[in-house]
């Protein structure tokens, strides 16, 4: 693939239930490759992004305090923005809201439950369609 330059290496998951997040992670770092900082809150991810430097966050929609698109909307906030794309993860797939997602500047929706085998070629498609 000519864009190798543009594909996610390091991924901030932001998920609440530790369930999804222990699966994920064996989705992302040992399926995937990718080099993968979990959080279970939008606070937590908030506090971690700037050191962490992801290429790419994926984010759960539903979650206790700041959902997804708050936490979205904090990251977007911040000083330096959100230079990275963002994916939301979720059940809610009705097409008004997907549409609400990708206004809120999400490059994609990967439905949930995800298929741990393919979740980090979903990533990849993602973020090669939203680099184009």
């Amino acid at each position: 693939m000519s864009n190798d330059a543009r594909m996610p290496e390091k991924v901030l998951y932001v998920e609440d239930d530790p369930d999804i997040r222990s699966i994920a992670e064996l989705a992302l770092r040992d399926v995937g490759g990718f080099t993968a900082c979990l959080c279970e809150s939008g606070a937590e991810a908030l506090a971690v992004i700037d050191d962490f430097q992801p290429d790419l966050v994926l984010l759960d929609v539903m979650m206790p305090g700041m959902d997804g698109p708050q936490t979205l909307k904090a990251l977007q906030s911040r000083p330096q923005g959100l230079p990275v794309p963002v994916v939301f993860m979720t059940a809610r797939l009705q097409p008004a809201e997907i549409e609400e997602y990708l206004a809120l500047g999400a490059i994609g929706v990967i439905p949930k439950p995800f298929d741990p085998m393919t979740l980090a070629d979903e990533i990849r498609r993602l973020a090669a369609a939203g680099a184009s």
